[in-house]
């Protein structure tokens, strides 16, 4: 089901790409054990069962000031992946994008949160053998933090790879933008706000949608699952810095907590967005799903 929430003025749509299979959640979170999980009955039965958490890949599509807007592009198609479960996608990930009002050629913008394999993926979409960019008339925008990162970094194959088929075709192409974000934050669209969230990458941010009604926050991977908010001191296995991943997640949960702004999770399944309560100490995130949208047939 495809869902969509109305912030006034502020239109937030979910598209997704794929569910990830069950073996995602304690590769990447092997601190989310069974045990931890029975520690917060409310994750079930949307966001684990009693063992395992669920986690998903999707894009969120916003229209805000006129302008489309992505965040994040998942894993795409016919990408050369060492993850099997990524590797050569066939999905109707542009169908249901275009069945959402967001035909790749109506585009402006594209928010890369961090430049990981799972976030930049449909940047690109193969045109005979070449990768060219999906979105033709669109800008791709990520911090400069982020690029400069990975720029003097000594890459592996697999993520050699990944910038070759999703990153450089953008960037070739003059497509491709960066950001000076500052700690405080920086407009980038008419109600939208890229925000640090630094930890996980050294130049990942959170995206900040504020409408006229209400405001909401993309997760990106600062948060890559609900348990996160029970246990915030749980930490990825690619987290770069660990211990800022940590900071980084809290700041945001605290600045939720407790108010009616909405959380999106970057790769919460379904229902995918609550509200955050402060819970003994810990959070707790309390599910309020979108409106079904006409894409949501198939």
């Amino acid at each position: 089901t495809h869902l969509s929430w109305d912030l006034g003025e502020v239109t937030v749509r979910r598209v997704d790409e794929i569910a990830l299979p069950p073996q995602t959640g304690p590769w990447l979170l092997p601190e989310a054990t069974k045990e931890v999980i029975g520690e917060a009955p409310w994750l079930r039965p949307h966001f684990a069962d009693a063992e395992v958490p669920y986690l998903a890949s999707h894009t969120f599509a916003v229209e805000a000031g006129g302008l489309r807007i992505l965040v994040d592009t998942g894993i795409g198609n016919g990408k050369e992946r060492a993850n099997d479960a990524w590797n050569g996608l066939n999905t109707d990930y542009l169908g249901r994008l275009t069945a959402a009002g967001f035909a790749p050629e109506s585009v402006d913008l594209v928010i890369i949160t961090h430049l990981h394999t799972d976030h930049v993926g449909w940047n690109t979409r193969l045109d005979g053998d070449c990768w060219l960019p999906t979105f033709p008339n669109a800008r791709y925008l990520t911090s400069r933090t982020e690029w400069d990162y990975w720029a003097a970094t000594d890459l592996d194959a697999n993520r050699r790879q990944m910038f070759r088929d999703s990153v450089l075709p953008v960037h070739d192409n003059g497509q491709f933008d960066l950001a000076d974000v500052p700690e405080g934050g920086l407009q980038v669209a008419p109600g939208i706000r890229l925000v640090p969230a630094a930890g996980h990458t050294p130049g990942q941010t959170a995206v900040e949608l504020h409408g006229a009604d209400r405001s909401a926050l993309i997760t990106g991977d600062s948060i890559h699952h609900p348990v996160q908010l029970s246990h915030p001191h749980l930490t990825s296995c690619v987290d770069i810095d660990p211990e800022q991943a940590v900071n980084s997640r809290r700041r945001l949960l605290d600045t939720l907590a407790d108010t009616h702004d909405l959380l999106l999770g970057t790769h919460f399944p379904h229902p995918t967005a609550g509200l955050v309560r402060r819970d003994q100490g810990r959070y707790r995130l309390l599910p309020e799903p979108g409106t079904p949208t006409p894409a949501a047939a198939g």
